[in-house]
């Protein structure tokens, strides 16, 4: 089956959009499953075409991530971004605020940083992903250094705490650990960016 034979119907991608309908479903099959349960096969199956037609637009199932990590980690950062600005002038809070903006988005979108950094990825020296990667972190270091934090190791860690921190909420969420409370995935982003304020508060000397 080539693209022109997708999009007749049984909602297959209209003709010639088959690349970007295969990055759209690769997010919600992500939300869904995570890398661990990500298949190409199942990709395919979803979209109504046969499972050599995504091989015509991505090598590999690594080069199709490659694709959805840059893209998330350049929505990621343009949400962190967003969030700091709307936070207010106290740097500890607009930096506080992108754990939240880190919940919110995986929430929408399913892609952390399990996928923008992931692993299995490395090899494929993307350049696409390390300069969306390299951009979400200069952002948050320089959410870090407003904060107080000029020592690049200093400002790591903190970001390391900070992430562990949003991505466990993020876990505590996909796995039903918090629905006995019944929150919303703003409930959850609120908390998140609660605890990231309460951590930050104890940081900061």
């Amino acid at each position: 089956m080539t693209d022109a034979a997708v999009g007749a119907g049984g909602g297959r991608p209209a003709r010639g959009r088959l690349r970007s309908a295969l990055i759209d479903e690769s997010f919600v099959l992500l939300s869904e499953t995570g890398m661990a349960g990500f298949s190409v096969a199942e990709l395919a199956r979803r979209l109504g075409v046969s499972t050599a037609a995504p091989y015509r637009h991505f090598p590999n199932r690594e080069a199709l991530l490659a694709v959805v990590a840059a893209q998330s980690a350049d929505e990621l950062t343009r949400s962190m971004k967003a969030a700091a600005q709307a936070a207010g002038p106290d740097p500890i809070d607009r930096l506080a605020a992108t754990a939240g903006a880190y919940v919110r988005h995986v929430s929408d979108r399913g892609a952390g940083l399990d996928v923008i950094f992931a692993r299995e990825l490395r090899p494929l020296r993307d350049a696409d992903v390390a300069r969306a990667g390299r951009n979400l972190m200069a952002l948050l270091l320089d959410l870090a250094r407003q904060a107080g934090h000029d020592d690049l190791p200093q400002a790591l860690l903190l970001l390391e705490q900070l992430f562990v921190l949003a991505h466990g909420y993020v876990t505590l969420d996909t796995e039903d650990f918090l629905t006995r409370s019944r929150l919303s995935s703003e409930d959850v982003a609120t908390r998140a960016t609660r605890a990231a304020t309460a951590l930050l508060r104890g940081n900061v000397t």
